[in-house]
């Protein structure tokens, strides 16, 4: 069944490219293939990208790989005679659902809950091209078109949505999607292996219904298999409809959530009470060895969009052509970020040679100017780390290896990365690699106490910036105020200015004029008024105009959310203060751009009404008025 297929690897293999190249989106293509049917079908709410970035691409390659024939329908219309969920017909296995990379209703929505104008995963940066929840939509039509077809539901809407769920855009706690969908399993993480398990199960004659144990699936069970109550291989959680009446309850939920999603060993099986159903979450999968995961990136990618989309920009694309991602998985914890519920906090990392030989092909591409836009990952600066001891590792719950201090169990030697940059600044092609994904600097600032280790992180520290930097280095601070920064999970600010004293000075002995770009978030959960007009003003003092700023968007699987809806702390149970309404939201955001003169009353009467006349002088100085 094995078919033997080969990436382009010269700038003659990337001209010979023909059609038949790509996974099939058309029944002519399927045909030029020399096919009459296929086995699965892919929908999804991206276009068509044959990229390691792009999921529908990984899932489709990886079936490939293994023998079965694969199409794909990006972004299929759903609001005229269906005919895009038609044309393939009834696959022998499977249709599955990747909504896209990204939730739908965060790339439909801004923080004010007002409808954006474009979508940078569509030709051109179309907006309206996919609906509001794929998940539901799709397979509701695909069920009432296929009703005997299995459909499996992936991706980061379905994989952040498995339990109960605050969604910001309708102001409400939502059951486990699967109560609302109509998809017979739900696979959420990175999909690889779950996929190409379910393939192999029903190629072998085993029903849908009957693959209940399959590591990183999520299902509907009837509720008399869910256990009377947690023990040693499941976790017992309050019931949705609980949840809705009890926020403490949800927020109690969440901890469980986030601590088996972060297990070495994949954690136990989930259960939760919805309706008259109990939705079942199989434990994940171990992180990826190093030849799991090399094998997923050494796929044959074309690392192009479809030829059907020629003559159209896709703006996701253009920010990553030139980049190669070495790792997966973030053991950062951030209480705002969703990767860990997504890809866990063990990292899995390429072999060298699997990341050079992607950066061959970046080199090869034709319209390759010598420069890689991002040697990185999820986090920029985590490649090949993880715990000395793994026995250790194997009995951690901890959310994050990083807060509230680094883990003294970390090895976080940064010599296998520095190798990569020096090794891909040597190929044939290539001027300069930068970094483009965030850097954790505390990561790579912090203290071992081996003499060895330390030397090697402050030479990546200065390396980074003087060779890796197009000219703006982007970190991500969050904020100054250790309370709000504790409520983040990230470090004290006061290693910022660590940063940026080093930054300065390697800039300086070099004769650069780098700019440090900070990101910083406004009305996080934890942080009131008062506190952003300290990041104003501290801000204000390093010179900084700010520019990567954001409100704080409530995402589902995600700490910060539980607590900004639930009011409490998942871990603590404790009531955190959090700005919710537009008013309190405006009112700390308007501290970010203290410069505008549009701004300056506003601000100067917050801060009179704060009893704080103290930092409008250092904001603005000492003859400003309450006007």
């Amino acid at each position: 069944m094995e078919q033997k297929l080969k990436r382009p690897q010269t700038p003659a293999e990337y001209a010979a490219l023909r059609p038949t190249d790509w996974l099939p989106t058309s029944v002519k293509e399927m045909q030029a293939m020399g096919w009459d049917s296929v086995d699965v079908v892919l929908f999804s709410g991206d276009a068509y990208v044959d990229h390691p970035a792009f999921g529908a691409a990984v899932i489709g390659r990886t079936l490939q790989a293994a023998g079965y024939r694969v199409a794909i329908v990006p972004q299929p219309n759903w609001r005229d005679d269906l005919r895009d969920f038609r044309k393939f017909g009834r696959p022998r296995l499977f249709f599955g659902i990747s909504p896209g990379a990204m939730d739908s209703m965060v790339n439909h929505y801004t923080a004010a809950r007002r409808r954006r104008s474009d979508d940078a995963y569509t030709p051109d940066g179309r907006a309206g091209m996919r609906p509001d929840y794929p998940t539901v939509v799709y397979s509701e039509i695909l069920r009432h078109l296929f009703p005997d077809v299995p459909v499996i539901a992936g991706g980061i809407e379905a994989s952040l949505r498995r339990l109960s769920h605050y969604d910001y855009w309708q102001d409400r706690l939502r059951p486990g999607i699967l109560a609302d969908c109509h998809a017979d399993m739900l696979i959420y993480g990175m999909g690889e292996r779950t996929t190409l398990e379910i393939a192999r199960r029903l190629d072998a004659g085993e029903s849908v219904k009957d693959i209940t144990d399959l590591r990183q699936t999520a299902l509907l069970r009837p509720l008399a298999e869910m256990p009377a109550a947690s023990d040693d291989a499941n976790i017992v959680l309050a019931p949705f409809e609980t949840c809705q009446r009890d926020p403490k309850s949800q927020a109690a939920n969440f901890r469980h959530i986030e601590q088996q999603s972060n297990c070495m060993d994949g954690g136990l099986t989930i259960w939760q009470a919805t309706g008259n159903m109990a939705i079942k979450v199989n434990p994940m999968w171990p992180a990826m060895k190093q030849g799991e995961i090399d094998a997923a990136f050494d796929l044959p990618y074309t690392r192009l969009p479809h030829p059907r989309y020629r003559g159209k920009r896709i703006p996701a694309y253009e920010m990553i052509r030139h980049s190669v991602n070495m790792h997966r998985g973030c053991f950062g914890g951030c209480a705002f970020c969703t990767i860990s519920a997504h890809q866990g906090k063990f990292i899995a990392s390429r072999s060298k040679e699997s990341i050079m030989r992607e950066v061959r092909q970046v080199a090869a591409m034709p319209d390759f100017k010598g420069y890689i836009s991002d040697l990185g990952g999820p986090s920029a600066n985590m490649y090949a780390m993880g715990g000395r001891d793994k026995n250790i590792c194997a009995k951690c719950r901890r959310p994050s290896c990083l807060h509230p201090k680094v883990c003294p169990n970390l090895n976080t030697d940064h010599r296998p990365l520095l190798d990569i940059y020096h090794s891909a600044d040597a190929t044939p092609g290539v001027r300069k690699s930068f970094v483009g994904s965030g850097v954790r600097y505390d990561l790579a600032m912090h203290r071992t106490g081996d003499s060895t280790i330390d030397a090697t992180n402050l030479r990546y520290c200065r390396e980074l910036i003087a060779d890796h930097v197009s000219g703006r280095l982007k970190v991500a601070p969050e904020h100054t105020c250790d309370d709000v920064l504790n409520v983040m999970r990230k470090p004290s600010f006061a290693l910022f200015h660590d940063f940026k004293r080093l930054f300065d000075k390697v800039n300086a002995s070099h004769g650069l004029r780098q700019q440090l770009i900070p990101y910083f978030i406004s009305s996080h959960p934890g942080c009131r008024e008062i506190d952003m007009a300290m990041l104003a003003a501290e801000t204000k003092e390093l010179n900084f105009h700010l520019e990567q700023v954001q409100d704080f968007t409530p995402t589902p699987m995600t700490v910060a959310t539980e607590i900004y809806y639930t009011g409490y702390h998942p871990y603590t149970l404790e009531r955190v203060y959090t700005a919710r309404t537009p008013e309190q939201k405006t009112a700390q955001r308007r501290f970010f751009f203290w410069y505008d003169r549009a701004y300056r009353a506003e601000i100067t009467r917050s801060l009179h009404r704060l009893h704080r006349p103290d930092l409008i002088r250092r904001l603005f100085g000492p003859a400003t008025r309450g006007k």
